[in-house]
């Protein structure tokens, strides 16, 4: 694999908070991917829901189908800009791993709930995931991953949480959200293949849910210009097959367009080395056009999918049934497994406990709990 200056090398990581002797056939980043691809919080993507809740249909994406996506995307890129795919791949099937169960909505409310115990950040729960929570090898927590992966999962963190990071471990991943650097230009990429990935499958489930129709699309440029390419080259071409020959085209134009884009600002700023283009603007782009294009495919989403009355009802339901879960294992924390009952900061180990959860055991100990059952 051929590796530009810029991009991260596995020989020259700046290694794990345990020390470890190297793998006789994989790199460190290789490691790292098969260690996360085997963890219990990847499996439980599975049942971890991005819009639709996970009974309401056996198609609409899930956390590990989005995180697939997003690892294909990001790779197809990575390998044109000669950065590293396997650094490219771990992240990307890394970065959801802290999400709570029902998508934002579970996100939201249980952030509302730690407002008076630091909050929740799904990111920095990603974060916490690899390097607490797993328990898989008998000398350390967590899966001991490497500088480059832990830097990249942290997409987002506050201030506040920064400094706390920052004073456990000096000049490590949460350094740069306090002294306005960037991440690795990999960690860059996969931020944006995220944001590609959700636009174009949240068309897809939005179709098929029947809440937005192709009708409506017609109103967004970067969809209505592939879809009018789709029916001009395929006049025969109906149902499905239309949809996903325009997505398709849109998810092309998207992944060339940033690789034009980002070629374009990695030859200007010419970092020499990893730590260089750290300290650059950020370097993975759109261009302006394509930018402005996605962005209006966002608020699109936003206003007529994401905000729709029966993804609110929904998510309503998903919000309350997460916030009496906090209440009841706040009020009594024996109802919580021993390991997560026996720590001292209840708060935390509630948060944690539900955040691992899938959506449709969340569901269940509602109900277990409250006799109730908010979602079907």
């Amino acid at each position: 694999m051929s590796l530009a200056a810029y991009a991260c090398d596995p020989a020259r990581s700046r290694g794990r908070r345990h020390s470890e002797e190297a793998a006789p056939t994989r790199s460190e980043f290789q490691r790292d991917r098969d260690r996360i691809v085997h963890s219990t919080a990847f499996r439980r993507l599975v049942y971890k829901t991005q819009v639709f809740l996970n009974h309401e249909g056996d198609l609409f994406r899930t956390r590990l189908t989005h995180s697939l996506e997003v690892a294909q995307l990001a790779r197809s890129i990575a390998r044109t800009l000669e950065l590293n795919e396997d650094l490219v791949e771990t992240i990307a099937l890394a970065h959801d791993l802290g999400h709570t169960p029902f998508g934002h909505a579970g996100q939201d409310a249980l952030h509302d709930c730690m407002r008076e115990h630091g909050g929740f950040e799904h990111n920095l729960q990603s974060l916490r995931v690899v390097d607490e929570l797993e328990e898989r090898y008998p000398a350390y927590a967590g899966l001991n991953l490497t500088f480059e992966t832990r830097e990249g999962i942290l997409k987002h963190c506050s201030r506040a949480n920064a400094q706390q990071i920052e004073a456990a471990q000096p000049q490590g991943v949460a350094r740069r959200f306090l002294d306005g650097t960037q991440p690795s230009i990999e960690a860059q990429l996969c931020n944006l293949a995220d944001e590609i990935a959700y636009n174009a499958h949240d068309i897809d489930d939005g179709v098929r849910s029947g809440l937005i129709t192709i009708q409506q699309l017609a109103g967004v440029e970067l969809f209505e210009r592939f879809h009018s390419d789709t029916l001009r080259d395929h006049p025969a071409l109906t149902g499905r097959r239309v949809l996903y020959e325009t997505i398709r085209r849109m998810l092309s134009a998207q992944v060339y367009d940033v690789i034009d884009a980002t070629r374009a600002q990695i030859d200007q700023a010419a970092p020499a080395s990893p730590d260089a283009a750290r300290r650059c603007a950020p370097l993975v782009r759109f261009s302006a056009g394509m930018g402005s294009q996605s962005a209006a495919l966002k608020r699109f989403l936003l206003h007529k999918l994401y905000r729709h009355p029966q993804v609110l009802d929904v998510t309503g339901r998903a919000k309350q049934v997460v916030r009496e879960l906090f209440d009841a294992y706040m009020n009594d924390a024996s109802q919580m497994p021993a390991d997560f009952a026996a720590r001292a900061d209840t708060a935390r180990a509630v948060a944690d406990y539900i955040a691992g959860m899938t959506d449709r055991f969340a569901g269940r100990e509602h109900e277990r709990l409250t006799g109730r059952k908010l979602l079907a």
